[in-house]
């Protein structure tokens, strides 16, 4: 693998009001997803796929999972004496405060971003969960001559509008000449995948002159108004995602994913997604247990009757409980004669004997993080 001229940035908090629940006590890059995986996974794991060996995570609050999860980046291959995986917290240097943009943290290490020998800096979110092609993202934004690459889908945009969402006009030569902030029209749109590629140099003294002006968001405020200045080209990501925006979204996601087709998309052997290794021992399966369309981590106990499900590690179905259409988080604990349907359980839920708890598709009933029911 051909080494990256690039440094990645990944924000972990930039969509934490969109799902409020999980994360109280976590980032939006720590979310649990997909029976083994955290959000953070898929941006990782795409940047190192495509050779960047740099990686930083501009942490706002709740991290301690995040550090937790990530490590020393071993398990991505970043576990490096030059370059590798940094973490930087709030406050990590003298009058930095907590951002609200991504100028703003960028802002916080100016000093850090002079330093670093890469030209091109990747920039992205963990609110998707997608298979993006960085390699070829960065070969088409050098062929372009670009300023600035912004990535794009073909998508609605998702309702209602609880935080900010980029839509782009988009013309023949693929650059963008209009940027529109929540934009209120109906139907499909080009609605950003929050993944921008620009040159490193550039960057900074972008960020320099938003200070002076007293500027907070690097779409809107910087880019936006830049679009007759700056080549802002566009780049349209055409392949799976999962898109998190509030609870029944996170639900819907991790749904789809017991389609074999979509489980495949996102997670193609070409590309793979890497994750913490636990060393958790394969599922039991008890005898006269009744497993049907589910995903199940390692770890897992199931003596009872699951239907439609994704288990993360170590959850433990017991014998008569009868649990479909459920997220199961890492140590969950189901007793007898439980019956769970459109139920998504933190980490550590105990579901005591022979208690009926009851969503429906439209609103999946959340239970909180080591709460006994």
């Amino acid at each position: 693998m051909v080494n990256m001229n690039a440094l990645g940035i990944i924000f972990p908090n930039t969509y934490d009001e969109l799902i409020p629940e999980l994360v109280h006590r976590r980032t939006m890059a720590s979310v649990p997803f997909g029976s083994r995986y955290r959000m953070v996974d898929f941006s990782l794991s795409a940047m190192v796929n495509a050779g960047i060996e740099n990686v930083t995570l501009l942490a706002k609050k709740n991290y301690y999972s995040l550090m937790d999860h990530l490590g020393n980046g071993r398990e991505w291959d970043l576990s490096r004496k030059r370059g590798g995986l940094n973490l930087v917290p709030p406050f990590a240097q003298e009058n930095t405060k907590i951002y609200h943009g991504r100028v703003e943290a960028l802002g916080s290490i100016l000093n850090f971003l002079r330093a670093q020998k890469e030209k091109y800096v990747i920039l992205s979110d963990c609110n998707i969960a997608h298979d993006l092609d960085f390699a070829d993202l960065m070969e088409k934004h050098i062929d372009s001559g670009a300023n600035v690459t912004m990535v794009y889908e073909r998508a609605e945009i998702p309702l209602p509008i609880q935080t900010e969402n980029y839509t782009f006009t988009v013309g023949g030569d693929g650059r963008i000449t209009e940027l529109r902030t929540n934009d209120y029209r109906p139907g499909v749109q080009n609605l950003s995948m929050n993944v921008i590629v620009m040159d490193r140099e550039e960057l900074i003294e972008m960020v320099r002159d938003a200070q002076v002006h007293n500027l907070v968001y690097l779409e809107r405020d910087i880019i936006a108004p830049s679009l007759k200045i700056l080549h802002v080209n566009s780049y349209e990501y055409t392949g799976y995602r999962a898109r998190i925006y509030d609870m029944k979204s996170y639900f819907d996601e991790n749904m789809r994913l017991l389609d074999p087709k979509n489980m495949a998309a996102l997670f193609p052997k070409e590309r793979p997604v890497y994750t913490k290794v636990r060393d958790e021992a394969p599922v039991r399966y008890a005898m006269d247990c009744k497993v049907r369309n589910c995903i199940v981590a390692d770890g897992c106990v199931i003596e009872g009757e699951v239907e439609n499900c994704v288990l993360f590690r170590g959850v433990k179905i017991a014998k008569g409980a009868k649990v479909r259409n459920c997220v199961l988080m890492q140590g969950t604990t189901v007793d007898q004669n439980v019956e769970l349907d459109y139920i998504v359980t933190d980490k550590n839920v105990h579901v005591t004997m022979g208690r009926r708890l009851l969503g429906n598709s439209n609103f999946p009933v959340y239970i909180e993080k080591g709460t006994e029911v």
